[in-house]
């Protein structure tokens, strides 16, 4: 008789602890996008000028000083993209040794739906910049419309 109720309990707990990890990484997913979001280099740019305000011969001698260090940056983050990517690769040929074939087609997975996140996070940033090139707000959505979310703060 006491099994059932401290089965009960301990089911209860371990579906807590899920729903708790779940629900917490959702929330920080949710509050993480609108930073990386805002280290693009356009809003970068367009919230630098919204904060100075410069006159127009300031702005042209500080838009040669970002275009440097935009450049400079890019090929910063290439570079590290390369060099995190021949690791992974690296990582993988070596776990793989250790791992069987379902945990592979496991990681597979996991891989593809990561790679279908940046895609997807690429088409979207595309998407803003033909958004701001047009005159529209670039964090305009559908969805937030429809589940009546704020825009991003920029």
């Amino acid at each position: 008789m006491k099994t059932k109720p401290v089965i009960l309990v301990i089911i209860t707990l371990i579906l807590g602890f899920v729903l708790g990890m779940l629900t917490s990484a959702q929330l920080r997913l949710h509050r993480l996008k609108p930073v990386r979001v805002y280290f693009s280099e356009e809003r970068f740019r367009e919230g630098f000028y919204n904060t100075i305000q410069p006159d127009e011969q300031q702005r042209a001698r500080i838009e040669v000083i970002l275009d440097k260090y935009a450049k400079l940056n890019s090929e910063l983050q290439n570079e590290f993209r390369k060099d995190l990517e021949s690791n992974m690769k690296a990582f993988r040929k070596e776990i793989d040794a250790n791992l069987t074939k379902e945990q592979i087609v496991r990681l597979k997975e996991m891989d593809d739906r990561r790679q279908e996140m940046i895609r997807q996070e690429r088409r979207d940033q595309g998407i803003d910049t033909l958004r701001r090139r047009e005159g529209r707000r670039p964090d305009f959505d559908r969805r937030r419309m429809r589940e009546n979310l704020p825009p991003p703060s920029p």
